[in-house]
């Protein structure tokens, strides 16, 4: 809504590795609502931002602001509880467990807490609770199409099903923001159309913001509303996905196109 803040805000963000620049001086927003991609050239440092972002890092120098507050020295695990949900470009699931379990892990930070709550909770309360949680996971199976393999092995899954899964357990947390790296990395070409197809409608029915790492472009202009690019640590680029992909820069940068192009010629295929 208009008046907002934005739901992350990254303030001059820069992180180093000993003498290695990873991010330098990068700042962005994202607003309520949208799917914000951030593209660029392998080590143009998009996964560091994202581990800035989720807590995994802890930047250099700049503020990571959710929804105007600023979570900068928080861990993982406070960041979750606030609302900041993940998938990993390598998948993080627990193997041995069930689809089901799976998913139920990324409730934990919505059950109630503490002891003496917890006991005066127990009495008729606990498996109402427990009831009303496997409703919202059951919610989410049949969204992502998922249902047909729910009581399954996680690690005797496909790659595509596991990515899903995956995508299941982040969207359990209830977030305000979701990060996904490398949503579609490593599938073929109708597990790319189902995975970018539940991402809009997460975002597009049930109000998700999204924040996206991804290498395929096509699925980035498709259905990102706005697009930052990332070369060496820095920001070069942002707006709409037209706007971007003609930005002469990016052309260079990411697609390794001459310094002479001529201003409207066609971007190669």
């Amino acid at each position: 809504m208009a008046g907002d803040p934005a739901v992350l805000e990254a303030d001059r963000i820069s992180l180093r590795f000993g003498g290695v620049r990873a991010l330098t001086d990068v700042s962005f927003s994202v607003g309520r609502g949208e799917i914000f991609s951030i593209i660029g050239p392998n080590g143009a440092g998009k996964t560091s931002m994202v581990n800035c972002i989720s807590g995994r890092y802890r930047p250099t120098e700049g503020r990571i602001l959710l929804e105007g507050r600023d979570v900068t020295g928080l861990r993982p695990n406070r960041r979750a509880a606030l609302g900041i949900g993940r998938t990993f470009q390598n998948l993080a699931l627990f193997g041995h467990m069930s689809v089901l379990d799976n998913i139920m892990v990324g409730r934990h930070h919505l059950l109630r807490t503490g002891f003496l709550r917890g006991m005066v909770y127990w009495v008729g309360g606990a498996q109402t609770e427990e009831l009303a949680h496997r409703r919202e996971v059951e919610e989410i199976i049949d969204f992502l199409e998922i249902q047909h393999v729910r009581k399954a092995t996680a690690g005797t899954l496909s790659y595509g099903l596991r990515k899903r899964v995956e995508l299941a357990r982040a969207v359990a947390l209830k977030p305000r923001l979701i990060l996904l790296d490398e949503p579609m990395a490593g599938m073929n070409l109708e597990e790319k159309e189902d995975m970018a197809r539940f991402i809009v409608d997460l975002n597009e029915e049930w109000g998700m913001t999204v924040l996206m790492i991804e290498h395929d472009m096509g699925v980035v202009m498709d259905i990102s509303h706005r697009v930052m690019v990332l070369d060496f640590g820095r920001k070069i680029a942002e707006g709409t996905p037209e706007a971007v992909l003609a930005d002469p820069h990016v052309r260079r940068a990411y697609l390794g196109e001459a310094d002479d192009l001529v201003e409207g010629e066609p971007v190669p295929a």
